[in-house]
């Protein structure tokens, strides 16, 4: 899909979430911590290239209703202006995260299988990086 079709077709994705780094757990303490992020609406949890991150679901207010357009487009923050088009969240395709957690139930699980069957962290080190989370 060339840029312009894609802008044509841009619903504002990117101006949808906030992904925050976070401190990479521990102990069982720090995770119980991530599971009470998770027990919050619209925030998630995920791990790419082995850092973590809490995300926001949390529109931004300057993002037009109607045609998802930027109505701070002249003021918008450097953020934003450092955002380019192979970072697009329309890009086809998903992330592929090593780890993904959506709610604090899948969480207290994940704290059962790591502490209290003594397994340890996995990650899929053949996992392709899609895109970077701004």
């Amino acid at each position: 899909m060339t840029q312009k079709n894609q802008c044509e077709k841009c619903k504002g994705l990117c101006c949808r979430y906030v992904a925050l780094p976070i401190e990479k757990p521990k102990d069982k303490s720090d995770y119980d911590d991530i599971r009470w992020y998770l027990c919050h609406e619209n925030i998630t949890v995920f791990v790419e290239d082995g850092d973590w991150y809490i995300n926001i679901k949390n529109k931004c207010r300057h993002l037009s209703p109607k045609d998802y357009r930027c109505l701070n487009y002249e003021k918008r923050p450097n953020i934003c202006r450092k955002y380019r088009h192979s970072d697009c969240d329309f890009a086809e395709g998903e992330y592929d995260y090593e780890l993904h957690f959506t709610d604090d139930r899948q969480m207290e699980e994940y704290i059962k299988i790591k502490f209290d069957n003594n397994v340890k962290e996995k990650t899929n080190p053949k996992a392709k990086k899609k895109k970077s989370i701004k």
